[in-house]
């Protein structure tokens, strides 16, 4: 009996790496295809409706039925949907009811499977075979919380945009599950087509110049808490001079949604500053499409998946700009940002040219040393092949020291005697032998006087 496949996706990247892998045959025949769309923004009005825009039209086509997810657990946001566990199988048999799945086995494809919605959907459909479709860089990290072994043993394949050439991702690779690499010319295909699904005037007013073009794309870190604004807008100008510097004669900045306006107005600043024509988009394409409609020569940003991703599609230039800062910056270690980071500070890095997988690994494990335990050995032999300032850019000496790593600094008198001996800290030891003694001493006294 063929199984129905359901594609619980969140976003623009996850739902063009879905048809993708369809449109390439990689994910076998089923049944039926259910997409079930989700908005899960913070504040719904300011993200792209999977649902409902029209961008997005001819790739739910590609499925039988679009299920949205939002209208089903309204009133309450998706990342807040937790059913109590003893209802799980009553909502199963409310959604099976819903959908016409009837009884037939199910595949379900998921993004972000570590939070709800969908860890609560992996946990509903207790039976189904479990797959990760990829969203952009952070898959590449292990999962960043544990999850319980009638989940995980589920999760049969992770697909993904096979974009940084030669690294494959770390997400379940402790379970076992399947590599499905999505090749990057078939999601380029998809990704130009959602491109030109509709007229852009502004886009199309942009692409008619003949000057040398960069691209500069806003991913306002600020608003994550990972840079300061002022740390921010000095990044991006620094941006703009490294636009000028690969001798771009205009630039065109694609500014974060929620970036303030006073962001660009000092962008635009800085360009005329370096002799550049300045020019901002503020349309909803896709970033790896606006830039392959402008013919930029070179696309600039911190950390964003579009940088690897318009390399690999069209082999454009590609600038990391801040990345060193972030990653020393980043708290706590294992802060989800930190692989894509990394990856891309890499691979703009010669050091890193053919090695990449390794420091994706040692980085992984240093992250998650639980969760990847396995990936120990490669992480110890990869460190401690690197000169202390090449390790220390991805692994801090404190975490280097936490997990007794290669380069880790020697512990200072007050660390060593806080150390735990038979699960006892030195100094808890010395004061249990301290008060032990005083008891013995005061039996003793008490044995001599007779008391």
């Amino acid at each position: 009996m063929s199984s129905i496949q359901i594609f619980a996706l969140h976003s623009p990247y996850g739902l063009m790496a879905a048809v993708a892998a369809l449109d390439a045959g990689l994910l076998g025949d089923a049944e039926r295809r259910i997409l079930v769309p989700m908005n899960t923004a913070h504040v719904p009005e300011t993200a792209i409706d999977l649902a409902t825009a029209p961008r997005f039209a001819r790739l739910r086509a590609r499925f039988d039925t679009v299920e949205p997810l939002n209208p089903l657990v309204d009133p309450r946001h998706p990342t807040t949907w937790d059913p109590d566990p003893q209802d799980l199988p009553m909502i199963e048999r409310l959604l099976r009811r819903a959908w016409n799945l009837g009884a037939a086995p199910v595949e379900l494809f998921v993004q972000s499977p570590q939070v709800a919605p969908a860890r609560t959907l992996m946990a509903l459909f207790a039976d189904a075979r479990l797959g990760v479709i990829g969203d952009g860089l952070m898959t590449y990290a292990p999962i960043r919380s544990l999850l319980p072994r009638q989940i995980t043993e589920r999760v049969t394949r992770v697909v993904y945009p096979d974009v940084v050439a030669g690294v494959s991702p770390l997400v379940f690779v402790e379970t076992g599950g399947e590599r499905v690499p999505v090749p990057a010319a078939t999601f380029g295909t998809v990704l130009r087509e959602v491109g030109e699904a509709r007229s852009d005037p502004a886009l199309d007013a942009l692409a008619a110049g003949s000057e040398r073009t960069a691209l500069v794309i806003g991913q306002y870190l600020a608003a994550l808490g990972l840079v300061t604004p002022a740390e921010e807008t000095q990044m991006q100008a620094r941006m703009i001079d490294r636009a000028a510097d690969a001798g771009a004669e205009r630039v065109v900045v694609k500014p974060h949604p929620s970036a303030p306006p006073s962001l660009v107005v000092d962008l635009a600043a800085r360009a005329t500053a370096r002799g550049l024509r300045f020019d901002a988009y503020t349309g909803d394409q896709p970033a790896e499409f606006v830039a392959l409609r402008l013919g930029a020569t070179d696309v600039i940003a911190g950390f964003s998946t579009a940088l690897p991703t318009i390399r690999a599609i069209a082999g454009t230039a590609v600038h990391a700009v801040g990345t060193a800062e972030v990653l020393a910056g980043l708290t706590p270690y294992e802060n989800s940002n930190r692989m894509p980071a990394t990856i891309v500070d890499a691979m703009n890095r010669s050091e890193w040219d053919g090695r990449l997988q390794q420091l994706v690994d040692a980085v992984g494990y240093a992250m998650q040393p639980e969760i990847v335990a396995h990936l120990r050995p490669r992480a110890v032999r990869t460190l401690a092949a690197l000169p202390p300032s090449e390790r220390e850019r991805y692994v801090p000496p404190a975490r280097l020291r936490t997990l007794d790593l290669p380069g880790a600094p020697a512990r200072t008198r007050l660390q060593r005697l806080l150390l735990p001996r038979g699960g006892v800290g030195r100094i808890e030891e010395l004061r249990l032998t301290v008060v032990g003694a005083k008891r013995r001493a005061g039996r003793v006294w008490k044995a001599a006087s007779g008391r």
